[in-house]
């Protein structure tokens, strides 16, 4: 007989997926924009601007890490009704958001990704100037979170997407000196990115304005709630440390290739823009979103070849790395489903650690630095053996999987004053 759930049940997961799906595509396209529209004026201004994306890279690591763990214990306080608590959380994580953004403050960072003297000038103009957004960036990311977690995720994505879009057109603006703007190209697109966040921001704060909505309220952010807090560093800490292992991890990808030469560094600064934007598609819609993503990204592979202003060797790397994308698509999607979504979701943030130290630390970020500095294989060879970091993993992660040890029931009793 048919199971006459399973179509509701299907609609239900779709109304919940696609909006994570494109809202994570939208976030991707802001630092996606920056690169790419700079490459349209030099090879060198695209690699910079993406060599000092990785100072930024790190800095949203740590608020995702806010954010999931903020979403761990929102979300199951919202399904049992106890707004207080979700109000609550929501004010103790703002303030550590808050600390974290204005204690990051990039400095001289440009020269452990690149020794070229070149790049290492554009890359600190552009974090000097983004800087100011890491902290706007942090509140809004929150109010985000809060707007997902409370039956929202479609405003959450509306934000987002206008956010983005406002963004991009900002940048063109400024970038290219359109409508009498002085042309400020790296400058120019730093400071789209901090007119985009003030924007968002804005907005967020207004949502919660109204009744029955959740908000962040001054009497909770002056006292904590003792359990909600040792609950939350608790499940978060470890996804905090998997994110910095991860993050510097991923980082070092970079650093390997930005020692390779200009060519490599701007190829693979492309590779990593397409990979990160068909990787929002894999979070979004599972396994299959992962091959479809592959699929594509092949068939648009001519299209971003000449997206940008790439020497003949650079175009050739490239050429090379998105192939290899392709298939890394497939390994992100099934350990981004399970690890970040499932295990996490049901109560189990640790898991995620301990893969990474042993996957990325143990064996990728070693094979590579070997590949590349001992061997001198060749860019491709060293851009293929770092990719493979996403398959090592599948084998513990399933395993884990089976054996249902990540389901946690998180929600406590609070006192309702």
């Amino acid at each position: 007989m048919k199971n006459k759930k399973a179509p509701a049940f299907t609609r239900k997961l779709i109304s919940l997926v696609m909006p994570i799906a494109f809202q994570q595509f939208m976030l991707a396209l802001v630092s996606a924009s920056d690169a790419l529209m700079l490459g349209v004026i030099s090879q060198d201004s695209l690699s910079a601007v993406s060599l000092a994306g990785q100072i930024t890279f790190i800095h949203n690591l740590l608020l995702e890490a806010m954010t999931i763990g903020l979403s761990l214990i929102a979300a199951q306080y919202w399904g049992k009704g106890d707004i207080l608590a979700v109000e609550r959380i929501f004010a103790f994580v703002m303030k550590v958001t808050t600390a974290i953004s204005l204690l990051l403050i990039p400095g001289m960072l440009m020269r452990i990704f690149t020794n070229d003297p070149i790049l290492i000038r554009g890359g600190s103009l552009y974090l000097r100037v983004i800087a100011v957004s890491y902290l706007l960036t942090g509140i809004s990311q929150m109010y985000l979170c809060i707007l997902k977690n409370s039956d929202r995720a479609a405003k959450s994505s509306m934000i987002s997407a206008t956010s983005v879009v406002v963004n991009i057109f900002i940048n063109a603006v400024l970038i290219y000196g359109l409508f009498g703007m002085p042309r400020m190209e790296i400058a120019g697109a730093a400071l789209a990115t901090v007119t985009a966040r003030i924007i968002e921001v804005t907005w967020c704060v207004l949502e919660t304005v109204g009744k029955d909505q959740v908000k962040l309220r001054a009497k909770y952010l002056r006292r904590d709630d003792s359990v909600l807090r040792r609950d939350f560093w608790k499940y978060t800490t470890p996804v905090i440390c998997n994110e910095i292992v991860w993050g510097t991890g991923f980082s070092m990808y970079s650093v390997i290739m930005g020692h390779l030469g200009s060519d490599a560094v701007a190829a693979n600064s492309i590779a990593s823009i397409v990979k990160n934007l068909a990787g929002c598609f894999c979070m979004g819609l599972g396994n299959g979103g992962g091959i479809m993503s592959g699929l594509v990204l092949l068939a648009f592979s001519p299209l971003i070849l000449r997206a940008a202003n790439l020497s003949v060797t650079a175009e050739g790397y490239l050429k090379g790395m998105l192939l290899i994308c392709a298939y890394y698509m497939i390994g992100r999607s099934v350990n981004g489903v399970t690890i970040s979504g499932i295990f996490c979701a049901g109560g189990d943030s640790k898991f995620g650690l301990y893969c990474d130290c042993i996957s990325m630390w143990c064996i990728m970020v070693p094979l590579g630095l070997i590949a590349a500095f001992v061997l001198k294989l060749p860019v491709l060879a060293v851009y293929f053996i770092i990719s493979l970091d996403e398959f090592v993993k599948i084998p513990a992660v399933y395993l884990n999987y089976k054996k249902y040890r990540w389901v946690k029931d998180l929600t406590v009793k609070t006192d309702p004053t």
